[in-house]
């Protein structure tokens, strides 16, 4: 998430000072992502710094100071909001790094692993529900980064799905494999007797 990018927007509807930018972020965002005040004032620091914003006075104390969006940051929020995120390589994730480990590990069952995970998505994903079905008819931003948390958990609990059959038929077939070197018949030709 672009908290520089966020301070920009609401930086384009109007000049505003640091503490109401924290509010406003966090309203806008149905206050899901709780965002530190420091972060908001080194944000915009930065955004001074590189011409995106500026303040109506440099010597007032910094958080009376009423903030703006410049030319130069209305450009950048235009273009931010109409290039799509770099979505070219996969995320380090946690959860399918464990997988990855636990399917590795001799003394570990992977498949114990998956299940611990899924039944905590499941419980997260009845939470966000009661939040969403208490909450979300009072606030919009509230109900769509809830269900967009309840999209991106569903697709962890389907992935933890998917792992799970694929390592279950990769552990069958290694079975069935060992089963048949271990166990093989002896050919006709050795039953019957036959010579070549």
């Amino acid at each position: 998430m672009s908290i520089r990018h966020s301070l920009l927007a609401l930086l384009s509807e109007g000049p505003k000072y640091g503490f109401q930018l924290r509010q406003e972020f966090e309203t806008s965002t149905g206050d899901v992502w709780p965002l530190n005040v420091g972060q908001v004032y080194t944000t915009l620091q930065r955004l001074e710094r590189d011409g995106l914003a500026q303040s109506d006075d440099v010597e007032e104390d910094e958080r009376q100071k009423n903030y703006r969006i410049t030319e130069k940051g209305g450009e950048e929020l235009s273009r931010w909001l109409r290039t799509p995120p770099d979505l070219s390589e996969p995320p380090r994730d946690e959860l399918v790094i464990k997988v990855l480990v636990a399917s590795r590990l001799p003394n570990v069952d992977v498949f114990d692993v998956i299940q611990v995970h899924r039944r905590y998505l499941v419980q997260l994903m009845q939470q966000w529900t009661r939040m969403k079905e208490d909450e979300s008819h009072f606030d919009l931003a509230f109900a769509l980064a809830v269900d967009a948390e309840l999209f991106r958990l569903d697709s962890v609990v389907r992935w933890l799905d998917s792992a799970d059959g694929r390592l279950r038929r990769v552990s069958l077939e290694s079975v069935e494999s060992t089963m048949d070197s271990t166990f093989a018949l002896p050919s006709n030709r050795r039953r019957t007797g036959a010579r070549r």
